[in-house]
């Protein structure tokens, strides 16, 4: 198992960012959570095997239709503790 770390810049707040990485990492059975932060970028934990993570990774990068990616700073790990679930925070 592993995880994926991602920090996502650009206008990812306020245009359905959040619900379209669950949505997608719920497809992928990928667990973890997306949350906003107070400086107007998208941070996302995700837990999985990694072509799955790296197929979500590639769909960060596109987002959804009213988002627009400037950039994404990107970290892997090896996971510790499994959370159950994808959740939005």
């Amino acid at each position: 198992m592993h995880l994926l770390r991602l920090v996502i810049s650009g206008r990812v707040q306020g245009v359905g960012f959040r619900w379209f990485v669950q949505r997608e990492a719920e497809k992928l059975k990928l667990t973890g959570q997306v949350k906003n932060l107070p400086d107007g970028t998208v941070e996302v934990a995700a837990f999985g095997e990694k072509g799955a993570l790296e197929e979500l990774l590639n769909l960060c990068r596109q987002g959804p239709r009213a988002s627009r990616v400037n950039d994404i700073h990107v970290k892997w790990d090896d996971a510790e503790m499994i959370p159950t679930e994808f959740s939005i925070r």
